[in-house]
């Protein structure tokens, strides 16, 4: 896989259970926001999960101004449904939600098979 391209100026949202990145982004605790302006993380805060509702992350994030989505899993449907809504979703992630920030920025994130394992149009009720 090719890293990431330069980031710009964008919000991050990475779903995370702890201080680390969620397996399922629908079932996360909260959601870790960085802004970043080049390569520079200017300022994180988190973000209550509101819940579990299909259909109801991809405005929420939207409306919270969100550019990427990183997480360990998702379905596809949720992964079209964030497209739409102009929000960039990498998925198979795993570890400490600081340091994934940091290596997206660097270039260094690479990531790989989502941990949600649904096909289209099913729902991850059991992570």
């Amino acid at each position: 896989m090719r890293p990431q391209k330069q980031v710009k100026s964008m919000r991050i949202a990475i779903a995370q259970d702890g201080n680390q990145v969620s397996e399922h982004f629908g079932h996360c605790e909260s959601y870790a926001i960085f802004d970043v302006e080049g390569s520079i993380i200017y300022r994180r805060d988190d973000l209550p999960s509101p819940g579990h509702e299909p259909g109801r992350l991809p405005a929420f994030l939207a409306d919270h101004r969100i550019d990427l989505i990183i997480a360990g899993g998702m379905g596809p449907r949720a992964v079209g449904l964030f497209n739409q809504n102009g929000i960039e979703v990498l998925l198979g992630v795993s570890g400490n939600v600081d340091y994934v920030a940091q290596d997206y920025i660097a270039g260094r994130l690479f990531p790989g098979e989502s941990t949600c394992h649904h096909g289209e149009g099913e729902e991850c009720g059991g992570h």
